[in-house]
């Protein structure tokens, strides 16, 4: 009985050890808010990864959108929104490809 409750103790270890490393393997995405500010210039939009700004974005006169990350000094010139915040969020590295 002792080897047996031995055993069923090892067999919960190891699947609790390999559960911890399928999360460690399994990246989560990450966690992108987007918020926006009013400036003399307009609506600016923040994206955020938690507390870390990764750049802005803005609509300038001629309608297109101005993607800034904070790492680079690049504005690249973009037709949507979301475009402007796929920009900042790849140049920051945190681009999740899905899998499905």
């Amino acid at each position: 009985m002792i080897i047996q409750e031995g055993f069923d103790d090892q067999t919960l270890s190891q699947s609790e050890f390999g559960e911890y490393i399928d999360q460690l393997t399994d990246p989560a995405p990450p966690e992108i808010e987007i918020d926006s500010v009013t400036d003399d210039f307009g609506e600016l939009y923040r994206v955020w990864n938690g507390w870390q700004l990764l750049g802005t974005f803005y609509q300038n006169l001629e309608g297109k959108w101005i993607a800034q990350s904070c790492n680079t000094d690049d504005r690249p010139r973009c037709d949507t929104p979301l475009q402007a915040q796929l920009i900042i969020i790849a140049v920051n590295g945190l681009l999740v490809a899905d899998a499905a």
